[in-house]
């Protein structure tokens, strides 16, 4: 998210700011997730209903990232923040926190993850370091999510990761890019990057596929993805030149090359080179990408693959497919959006990257 956020808040605790009513009633059912920053020096991931209210929270001891929900939507594992090193499970039926777990001691986490299609195992994007290698980490829900094997990823740097329409098919973001934990998030190998797209068999690890961007865009990360129609769509973040013109959208059909989607550079720049979350409408029509930091939200329609709407929302990130076709969306200003409406403010907190629906 945008770099100057906890500045913000800081300042905003300084005037006294109060949050702002919401503006729509509560209906009580869990509908969406995130996780957000309370403040300039704590951290909670929030349970909302479908106007946006807040029906619950519960602290971390870290700043967080993304959420895995189960398919039978009782259940999500909240993941720490790249170098991370705790997931916290919620029970959302309950709305109760149940457990935390780590990964292993040579490991930490990317901050995304996925159930598998019967709900009985978790896959997390793991870091190898030492390895200099990406993983899938394997835990058993039922045995309190013991860790029981991994997955290579076939590249460095996982981000994202989800299980596709399939449900055999995992799809992963390999951004590209080295770290160590011993330097927090220093990017290590710029100049030699190759981010990739990959599709392993869910069951067996099994590589079904993978995809390299062109020699030219080896410095384009690919960090988070979408699926509509058996396809990928992903959004990247450019770590060349900051004049470059680049498209920073694509799509990746089974079997062929990723394709970018060419939209005039003044498009593309307003997003500053950074994708930072991406999502499809619930009735797959459409492909919604945020840039916090270009404070821009670009909508694409998945069958002619054109630009049809762009939303100006100072630090959006985190989106998900609403009802009606549309997109619910989440900002560092503790705003959430219902398409183009204001449902609510909180300049108490900032909302952080990722939004997950729930039902």
């Amino acid at each position: 998210m945008a770099t100057d956020r906890r500045g913000f808040l800081k300042a905003l605790a300084a005037l006294g700011a109060l949050p702002f009513a919401t503006l729509v009633r509560a209906d009580g059912a869990p509908a969406f997730i995130a996780a957000r920053m309370d403040g300039a020096d704590a951290f909670s991931v929030a349970v909302l209903d479908h106007a946006g209210a807040v029906l619950f929270t519960e602290q971390l001891d870290a700043r967080a990232h993304d959420i895995a929900i189960s398919p039978d939507r009782s259940t999500a594992v909240v993941f720490a923040r790249r170098p991370g090193w705790f997931a916290l499970v919620v029970d959302l039926a309950g709305r109760r926190k149940v457990t935390t777990f780590a990964p292993p001691p040579d490991r930490h986490f990317y901050g995304h993850g996925l159930f598998s299609a019967d709900g009985r195992l978790l896959y997390a994007t793991e870091n190898d370091w030492d390895g200099e290698r990406g993983v899938l980490g394997v835990y058993d829900v039922a045995a309190g999510y013991r860790r029981i094997g991994e997955f290579d990823t076939h590249g460095i740097d996982p981000h994202e990761a989800f299980l596709m329409s399939d449900g055999r098919t995992i799809a992963i973001a390999n951004g590209g890019i080295a770290t160590h934990p011993e330097f927090d998030r220093v990017k290590l190998n710029v100049a030699t990057m190759e981010p990739s797209l990959v599709r392993l068999d869910a069951v067996s690890g099994r590589l079904l596929e993978r995809r390299t961007l062109s020699p030219a865009l080896s410095q384009l990360s690919i960090r988070h993805m979408a699926e509509a129609n058996g396809d990928i769509w992903f959004g990247g973040q450019y770590e060349g030149a900051a004049t470059d013109a680049v498209d920073l959208v694509g799509r990746q059909r089974a079997g062929a090359e990723p394709e970018l989607i060419p939209l005039p550079s003044s498009t593309y720049s307003g997003m500053r080179q950074y994708v930072g979350s991406m999502a499809v409408s619930r009735d797959g029509a459409r492909i919604a990408a945020t840039s916090p930091v270009g404070g821009l939200m670009l909508v694409f329609d998945v069958a002619s693959r054109k630009l049809i709407a762009t939303r100006a929302v100072a630090d959006i990130c985190g989106v998900a497919g609403d009802h009606g076709g549309d997109f619910f969306a989440s900002d560092g200003r503790g705003r959430l959006w219902r398409g183009d409406a204001l449902l609510s403010q909180d300049p108490g907190v900032a909302w952080d990257n990722h939004l997950r629906s729930i039902v």
